[in-house]
């Protein structure tokens, strides 16, 4: 009897100690944290957009919102009005996705090398009105397709509709983090792109003032003139494109939620390679030619749906921010007024906080490094130390998952043709204090064409300035709070 429950106890012990490792590396071992990507759902999305006709929902003309009142304190007035994707706005030209994409990616990159411009510029204290544009970059057959889909300064991914004049006439505008100037295409014109609305006549607006030029407002212009003592301004952009006109006042409406008198832009005369479809620029920087700094509103916010989307959301001014937010600092550069800094620390993969060096995101004294968030900007560019380990971390992960070639600027794609959904990792940005957001597995993972390869939607950038692009905040409400300093990140509130 003892030697049978000795026996026993010599099998059972084994087991047990087994059992004690296995409990003790389990506690000890972080835990991948993952989301599951809707493939399936993502390609068909893509597949919809190339087909689909705007003409379908005319009644976007018509739209009227509601302002999201979130947890504002100011007693300023609210306004509001809807956010459209540009797909659902102006029909593509494009019959294949992968050709879209390349599309896209080509005016995003120009995109990014005119905001690293912009800052360099500035860095070296030079001003846009000492430089010489290059002949080649004003000739009209310089200007023709390469630059359809939109300007390298705003790609045009997002338009809002405002009423501009008095009566209003409504117009889509592209929403613009990136610049200041406010500007609509004006007749008489010189030279104006198609856009889907008719061109604003100053004529029938009753509240058109021109802007004089000892006007503050002109005096805020980088590149200003004056005529019979009438402010023009000329804003120019990365790859040549330009508007130029008179510098005027007027009348800008929201929707039903009410309107601002003497709000200053831009009455474009000669527009040259902008942007096709919307008649204009609303300028959301933080400089004070703005229509945020004009308009003094002390929070705005935006929840861009998906690119690929037909869906819509708002552009909110002064409405607060959601209770649910991840509150991240909002800096600003002395450098360059206009772009928004986000304090970003760093990143997780999986739950697994990613190695990169204390304080690569931090903007030192000079102006150099920091990290913006943009509308304009649709790729998320990192610092090339941040990104490779980024990058890095995903790739060990996903080894399971079947790896594709390279596309444009991604390094890191994968053949997903025959799964319907996946789990992958999930990816965090992290903001200090313990605060991160996770990030949906369709904003990290994005298809680049229709037969199933999706990739890792960030990029590398030799600039010392990173930038968190549209792809990254689709489907988040991104507040910025100008009263206290803050950007709050807040998921499934468009």
């Amino acid at each position: 009897m003892a030697a049978a429950s000795s026996n026993h106890f010599l099998l059972s012990f084994p087991l047990f100690l087994s059992f004690l490792f296995t409990s003790t590396l389990a506690r000890l071992s972080p835990q991948t944290t993952t989301t599951t990507l809707d493939v399936s759902s993502s390609l068909s999305q893509a597949q919809h957009i190339l087909s689909f006709d705007p003409q379908s929902l005319k009644a976007f003309a018509q739209t009227q919102t509601q302002p999201l009142f979130f947890n504002s304190s100011t007693s300023a007035a609210v306004f509001s009005v809807p956010l459209h994707s540009r797909g659902s706005v102006h029909k593509t030209h494009h019959t294949d996705y992968k050709a879209l994409v390349l599309s896209r990616l080509d005016r995003d990159s120009a995109r990014v090398d005119s905001l690293s411009t912009k800052l360099l510029l500035a860095l070296n204290g030079v001003k846009k009105s000492q430089l010489r544009p290059l002949p080649t970059q004003i000739q009209a057959e310089a200007l023709s397709t390469p630059i359809i889909s939109g300007t390298s300064q705003g790609s045009g991914e997002y338009f809002s509709r405002v009423g501009v004049g008095k009566p209003a006439k409504q117009f889509y505008m592209v929403l613009d983090t990136g610049s200041d100037v406010n500007w609509i295409q004006c007749e008489p014109c010189s030279e104006c792109y198609q856009q889907s609305d008719p061109i604003f006549n100053p004529s029938g607006s009753s509240t058109y003032s021109p802007v004089t030029c000892e006007s503050k407002q002109c005096s805020s212009l980088e590149i200003s003139a004056c005529r019979s003592g009438k402010c023009l301004y000329q804003v120019s952009y990365g790859d040549g494109s330009y508007t130029v006109g008179d510098f005027v006042t007027e009348t800008v409406s929201f929707g039903n939620s009410g309107n601002m008198n003497g709000v200053a832009l831009g009455c474009g005369h000669d527009n040259e390679g902008l942007f096709v479809g919307a008649a204009g620029l609303l300028g959301l920087g933080g400089g004070p030619l703005s229509l945020t700094s004009q308009i003094k509103a002390t929070s705005f916010s935006y929840c861009l749906v998906d690119r690929d989307s037909t869906g819509s959301s708002t552009l909110d001014f002064n409405s607060g921010l959601p209770a649910d937010s991840v509150i991240a600092p909002l800096m600003k550069s002395r450098k360059v007024n206009t772009f928004y800094y986000i304090g970003l620390t760093g990143f997780s993969v999986g739950g697994q906080a990613v190695n990169i060096s204390p304080g690569l995101f931090e903007m030192n004294e000079s102006g150099e490094g920091g990290v913006i968030i943009d509308c304009g900007t649709a790729i998320t560019r990192l610092q090339t130390q941040a990104y490779n380990a980024l990058r890095d971390a995903f790739v060990k992960q996903t080894q399971g998952l079947p790896s594709a070639s390279g596309v444009a600027l991604f390094d890191t794609c994968y053949d997903l043709s025959s799964k319907s959904s996946v789990k992958v990792p999930t990816v965090s940005f992290h903001f200090g204090e313990g605060k991160a957001l996770d990030l949906p597995a369709k904003n990290y993972l994005i298809p680049v064409d229709s037969s199933g390869t999706f990739c890792f939607a960030f990029a590398p950038t030799s600039s010392s300035m990173s930038i968190i692009g549209n792809v990254q905040q689709q489907g988040t409400r991104v507040s910025f709070d100008l009263a206290n300093n803050r950007v709050g990140l807040s998921s499934h509130k468009c």
